[in-house]
């Protein structure tokens, strides 16, 4: 659909100008890593991205442990895609949740298993992308050497650019920020 095509390309720069601004004030990251994440919270500001992947019946993956699963199939060629397919979206999905929503994970005592699976789900994306002599593992290599440390980067990035005002929902200042952002048609970023 144009309308979502438009809405992520205005997105993207929206969030590339906030990674890259936090990753300045921490002294860390890179315009390759930046434009990566960048494009991932772009993406996963779509509730169909965030929450692509379904069961046989149909049905939205919520556990880390169920998309996990989901990658296993039978052998072969299809089987190794489809497997960095769903590793490179669990590696995203735990990003974005222990990085924007670090207190709701911390909360359901997910936070350590998330970082650790991002971390290898990452690396498997590195390992793969290898084996079928495809160009950018470098780039999931570093995404899971430092894996915490960029989640860390994206809670910074929400403490300082979606802070929800005390008492209020912890989403609402994210939700906020983008609902103006989509209005004012980004004029002001």
């Amino acid at each position: 659909m144009e309308i979502e095509r438009t809405s992520l390309e205005r997105l993207k720069p929206f969030f590339f100008q906030l990674v890259r601004k936090s990753f300045d004030q921490l002294h860390m990251g890179d315009n390759q890593i930046a434009d990566y994440m960048a494009t991932m919270l772009a993406d996963f500001s779509r509730t169909d991205r965030w929450l692509m992947l379904r069961d046989a019946q149909g049905t939205r993956l919520h556990s880390v442990v169920e998309m996990l699963i989901s990658a296993m199939g039978p052998e072969g060629q299809s089987r190794v895609i489809g497997e960095r397919a769903v590793r490179k979206y669990v590696g995203d999905y735990t990003l974005f949740m222990s990085g924007l929503f670090r207190s709701f994970v911390q909360k359901r005592g997910f936070l350590e298993f998330y970082l650790q699976e991002g971390k290898r789900s990452y690396q498997a994306v590195s390992e793969l992308d290898v084996s079928l002599y495809r160009p950018g593992f470098l780039l999931f290599e570093e995404l899971s050497k430092r894996f915490e440390t960029y989640a860390d980067a994206l809670d910074f990035m929400r403490k300082c650019y979606f802070a929800a005002a005390p008492g209020t929902n912890p989403f609402a200042g994210v939700f906020k920020q983008l609902e103006a952002m989509v209005r004012t048609g980004f004029s002001s970023n």
